[in-house]
């Protein structure tokens, strides 16, 4: 029965949430301290709200937890003592609106000034920060898996970042298939002018 579960699935919740930054961090890939704001701006400034049995702090955990692990749902299912159903629903509840708060959660990148005395950066003057591609495995149908079959015959979608100086993700672009190289990604990133003034560049 439902209600027979539910001291498990707080008890889960709790263990991920409360009890230890190292915990937490190893599961949902951030702080209790990050956690807990995180689950503050997606309620105040995304309108995420409490489900009838789940609450916004579980529903992002669940959320975190598939990103974080590239977790099967029938494996949350275990670990959140949820059914399918409900994890594949709240998964969808948080991810349009982390996509609707992208402006909150990208950072505003500056460029390297000349008196910039790092011991790095001050070799890049005018340089924003730094970005790369990486492959992520996805499920696709059938007729479209030789499209984004990669070289190491994988199944996955690139994806390009990029960074600041301080590791704060400001650009993101997905979307490529795993066969796509690199320079036609970035060719891409350039066409759509990403943001980025002229005068300034990645590394």
């Amino acid at each position: 029965m439902m209600v027979d579960r539910i001291p498990q699935q707080l008890e889960h919740l709790n263990e991920l949430t409360q009890l230890s930054d190292v915990d937490c961090f190893n599961n949902l890939r951030m702080n209790r301290d990050t956690f807990n704001h995180f689950c503050y701006l997606l309620r105040h400034s995304g309108g995420l709200v409490d489900g009838r049995y789940v609450s916004v702090g579980e529903q992002v955990a669940i959320f975190l937890s598939v990103l974080s692990h590239h977790s099967k749902v029938r494996v949350m299912k275990f670990c959140f003592k949820r059914s399918s159903h409900t994890v594949h629903q709240h998964f969808h509840n948080v991810l349009p609106v982390v996509l609707n708060l992208h402006g909150s959660l990208l950072a505003s990148p500056t460029p390297v000034d000349e008196e910039c005395t790092h011991p790095i950066w001050k070799h890049f003057k005018g340089c924003l920060g730094a970005l790369d591609d990486t492959l992520i495995d996805v499920t696709v149908p059938g007729i479209d898996k030789s499209r984004y079959r990669t070289r190491k015959w994988t199944i996955a979608v690139n994806v390009l970042a990029a960074c600041d100086r301080s590791m704060r993700f400001v650009y993101m672009l997905t979307g490529w298939e795993g066969s796509a190289v690199d320079a036609r990604v970035l060719q891409d990133v350039v066409c759509r002018n990403c943001c980025i003034p002229n005068i300034n560049l990645y590394d």
